[in-house]
């Protein structure tokens, strides 16, 4: 009889357990399904909505068939980047409607009318988003792309109907990205 409050207890123990168990289980399948989602939708600055899909090849922005996608992860502190976001309208204003410059900031939590500063400060005439989705995006390109965590900024990466072409760290003349962006178009 000694032993039946004993097992009683041991019962109720592995019972408690085990429902934190399941708890914990569902909760990581959950994140697990957050993190392994296929879309990304970052916002801009005027508050457009930009669905990004991953594949097999890299991503695919949606409405962009035909189009070279430039995502231009920076930071609005890095002069590096600070110098590269000229280059990066006078490209977009070139090749108007078979580019798309898609400028990223690592800075999370960033107040709009800092992004604005930048853009006016820099010329920085392209589409910069600023959202919950930037570090999602940013670092679905470094896992593909192999980096780790510890990347160089800016990091420029160009895509075309999903597929990716090329990428480029640290300061990049705009030379070279043209000459890429002439490739991926057929020019």
């Amino acid at each position: 009889m000694k032993q039946l409050p004993l097992l009683t207890t041991l019962l109720a123990i592995s019972l408690l357990f085990g429902a934190c168990s399941k708890e914990k289980e569902k909760t990581e399948q959950k994140a697990n399904s957050l993190l392994t989602t296929n879309k990304i939708v970052l916002t801009s600055l005027n508050n457009k909505q930009y669905v990004i899909e991953k594949t097999t090849n890299g991503l695919t922005l949606n409405n962009a068939k035909g189009k070279v996608i430039i995502y231009d992860i920076f930071a609005t502190w890095c002069p590096p980047c600070q110098a590269e976001a000229s280059h990066l309208a006078s490209l977009q204003k070139k090749y108007k409607d078979k580019l798309i410059v898609l400028g990223v900031t690592v800075e999370n939590n960033i107040p709009n009318a800092k992004l604005e500063e930048f853009r006016k400060q820099h010329h920085a005439n392209y589409t910069l988003v600023n959202s919950n989705g930037n570090m999602h995006l940013i670092n679905t390109i470094t896992k593909q792309l192999k980096l780790g965590r510890d990347f160089g900024i800016p990091l420029m990466v160009l895509y075309k109907d999903g597929k990716f072409i090329k990428y480029y760290q640290g300061a990049t003349e705009e030379e070279f990205i043209e000459s890429d962006i002439k490739k991926a178009l057929g020019l």
